[in-house]
């Protein structure tokens, strides 16, 4: 079943000289429960990509379909509820709210939507990210691989059906690396979520079902 539809999508910056094309004419499609890896130079477009996909940034041509929904006929408003029920993001700097808990943490989409957090699946959740003894610590109090642990929960608690990590071991020494990929991989096998991974390691990519390589805004490769 396919979950994502990226069609004919270009992003362009600036204008005249000072024109940058970040994405050229990219199209591929990824079917419910697959884990994706992006991979390419710096500057190719991965990032770019990865926010497009997510609804935090628009295509200037082309379109992206999400469970058959064009995400370019929705206003700010319906977007918005769309990254927040539909898209669980995991970036390489964390972005956890310092004045918060890890567990403040880890439910504030769920806060913000409305909803009380599902016991069962917040523990269950809590104890996969092996965050049970951290609960009430504040981001500082943590290591970075905690920290990651916490923004992989929070990516996780709506149960989205799109989960998009960009270079998420980025700031991980090989061992936190390594339990992160797994976490996120146990997540894709476990409920069935579609996972995107950008990453610059050889050994994350060759995990995946598929990589997609791109290359100066070009989908170059497929593999």
């Amino acid at each position: 079943m396919e979950l994502l539809k990226v069609e004919n999508v270009s992003k362009i910056y600036g204008t005249g000289d000072n024109e940058v094309k970040a994405l050229d004419n990219v199209s591929f499609t990824v079917e419910k429960g697959e884990f994706v890896a992006i991979i390419g130079p710096s500057g190719s477009g991965k990032s770019t990509l990865l926010h497009m996909l997510g609804g935090v940034d628009a295509p200037t041509s082309g379109k992206i379909f999400v469970e058959g929904v064009d995400l370019g006929c929705m206003d700010e408003s319906k977007l918005s509820i769309f990254r927040r029920r539909q898209v669980g993001l995991i970036y390489q700097f964390y972005n956890l709210i310092p004045i918060l808990d890890v567990q403040e943490n880890i439910t504030l989409p769920l806060l913000l939507d409305g909803q009380k957090p599902d016991s069962a699946y917040l523990d269950e959740l809590i104890g996969t990210l092996g965050l049970k003894e951290r609960l009430h610590h504040l981001p500082s109090q943590l290591s970075g691989g905690q920290q990651q642990r916490v923004s992989i929960g929070r990516a996780l608690i709506m149960h989205p059906a799109l989960v998009l990590a960009d270079e998420p071991t980025g700031n991980l020494d090989r061992k936190n690396s390594e339990d992160i990929i797994s976490l996120l991989k146990k997540s894709n096998r476990k409920y069935r979520q579609t996972l995107i991974v950008i990453t610059h390691d050889e050994s994350i990519a060759l995990q995946s079902d598929r990589i997609l390589y791109l290359e100066d805004g070009k989908l170059t490769g497929r593999y």
